[in-house]
């Protein structure tokens, strides 16, 4: 049988729960305050990277440079994409311009997009004159700005007239289209 407790025992008995509960709380909200602090400063520690005059910092896994009131946002850095060259026309080319896209990878894709978005008059996707597009887009030519990031054998970016072919194996597209992104910059010669 269970013990009958007067009024004044079982609050006193609910008071002590809600204590210690209370208590609980602070001291694992406390912790997690803690923790969190320490896990951001070691972060911190390695998270920048400088590049001939550029500041890159990492944040949740991206790389972002700050130009001026300009920011851009990259999946790899400088460092880890050094040897690969090529000549493509500067940043100013594509500023205030429509800017046309074909892409066999949508990340490669959203990555140029996400950069030069802020730069071009707008950015829309187009099939170059010859491709066999299965989209209803626009045909362009190399008379239009155009990127075209496409699958291939060779690792390479190539500027003919206004278009630049950002070409690579799959896996490799949004390497290739973040070097392009730092050629235009000048991050990268």
């Amino acid at each position: 049988m269970r013990k009958i407790d007067t009024k004044n025992q079982e609050d006193k008995r609910k008071r002590r729960n809600q204590w210690i509960l209370s208590v609980f709380l602070v001291v694992i909200m406390f912790f997690s305050v803690l923790g969190y602090g320490f896990m951001g400063n070691s972060r911190k520690s390695n998270t920048n990277v400088e590049y001939n005059g550029f500041e890159f910092a990492e944040q949740n896994g991206f790389w972002n440079l700050n130009l001026g009131n300009l920011n851009f946002v990259f999946r790899y850095n400088p460092k880890e994409t050094e040897n690969i060259s090529s000549q493509v026309n500067y940043l100013n080319s594509y500023s205030e311009k429509p800017l046309y896209i074909y892409s066999e990878n949508n990340e490669a894709s959203s990555e140029v997009y996400i950069n030069l978005n802020q730069m071009a008059q707008r950015i829309q996707s187009a099939c170059l004159d010859g491709y066999e597009c299965s989209e209803n887009v626009p045909i362009k030519t190399c008379e239009d700005n155009f990127i075209i990031i496409s699958e291939s054998n060779e690792t390479n970016i190539i500027q003919e007239n206004n278009c630049v072919f950002i070409l690579g194996p799959y896996e490799n597209l949004t390497m290739m289209s973040d070097v392009f992104l730092f050629k235009v910059l000048g991050v990268e010669e």
